[in-house]
């Protein structure tokens, strides 16, 4: 089994992960050149081996989403010019994903494209956290591919709420039910009791979340969990616990897979309504304040025993 980790903004993760598999990670070069031109080749002879590279595709903070697609393919494909059995992209945050859909005249659908130039040179698996719309992800493939739901990240919070009373996991629009329910099933079993659910209503234009205020579900004198993909803005999650409050939650947690906190995400989870702000390492939160109510509630879970656990499985299943 090789691993490689292709920034090094991803290397404490990667690392994680390498050690969670007691491997050392593969080592690679990875040359800049003056025009932003860069190459990256293994410095371990790929021939005949399993391997695996980890990049999450976040931005920041010093490259783009698009530099870190074109770094993945090149390196993939260098992989399996000199022979490496197969390659696993493991994508801890992928990025691409939520124009999964057309929506208006003549849109992109960019889930489709990005399964497309993965497969094409040469990917034979796909491990990532959490998608946008797993559906749409499992369709855009057409190699295999595994998905890690984020509720098994938060899997540490059950012995917590053992004493927290009613508990309901909630949704913050229509298009994240599932994710909900599944946790809330999970959830239903560790607890070995009743766990509920609500679902808010969100309405996108353009780019704007028009709210989230229509409400299904009772919250009243619960600790609420409202589970999302990612975090950008927070003005999605912010809505929904101010709704959830108004319905009479008692506390509200909000929980997503990845934390890209865009500006101005810091001010917007601020609000008191949020009582907590959870996230896994998928990506590096970067962009929280080293000081402020953000980092104050923010509490960051490892998505590495997962994410090993899925490579695990995976090399054990190959060596079969």
């Amino acid at each position: 089994m090789l691993i490689f980790a292709l920034d090094r903004h991803d290397q404490p993760l990667a690392q994680a992960v390498a050690e969670e598999l007691d491997v050392d990670l593969a080592p690679h070069e990875d040359r800049g050149f003056e025009d932003g031109e860069s190459k990256g080749r293994p410095l371990v002879d790929p021939r005949g081996a399993d391997a695996y590279v980890l990049l999450g595709l976040h931005g920041g903070p010093e490259t783009t989403p698009h530099d870190k697609l074109s770094r993945l393919l090149f390196f993939i494909a260098t992989l399996r010019d000199h022979g490496a059995a197969r390659v696993t992209a493991v994508l801890p945050y992928m990025a691409f994903a939520r124009k999964d859909r057309r929506t208006q005249p003549f849109d992109p659908v960019s889930q489709r494209y990005l399964a497309q130039l993965i497969e094409a040179v040469g990917t034979q698996q796909v491990i990532t956290l959490e998608a946008h719309n797993v559906a749409a992800m499992q369709n855009a493939f057409r190699c295999p591919t595994q998905h890690l739901p984020v509720h098994a990240v938060f899997g540490a919070l059950a012995a917590e709420l053992q004493t927290a009373g009613r508990i309901v996991v909630a949704s913050p629009d229509p298009g994240g039910v599932k994710r909900a329910q599944l946790w809330q099933q999970d959830l239903a079993q560790q607890l070995k009791r009743p766990v509920g659910f609500a679902m808010l209503d969100k309405r996108r234009s353009e780019g704007r979340s028009e709210g989230a205020t229509a409400l299904a579900g009772d919250v009243r004198d619960a600790v609420v969990l409202l589970v999302d993909d990612l975090i950008a803005t927070g003005t999605t999650l912010q809505r929904a616990a101010l709704a959830l409050r108004a319905a009479g939650a008692r506390r509200v947690l909000a929980c997503a897979a990845h934390g890209l906190f865009i500006a101005p995400a810091a001010d917007t989870l601020a609000d008191p309504a949020i009582d907590q702000v959870l996230v896994s390492d998928s990506v590096p939160a970067f962009r929280v304040p080293a000081e402020g109510a953000l980092r104050d509630k923010l509490r960051v879970l490892s998505c590495v025993p997962l994410l090993a656990s899925a490579m695990r499985e995976s090399h054990r299943a190959w060596l079969r």
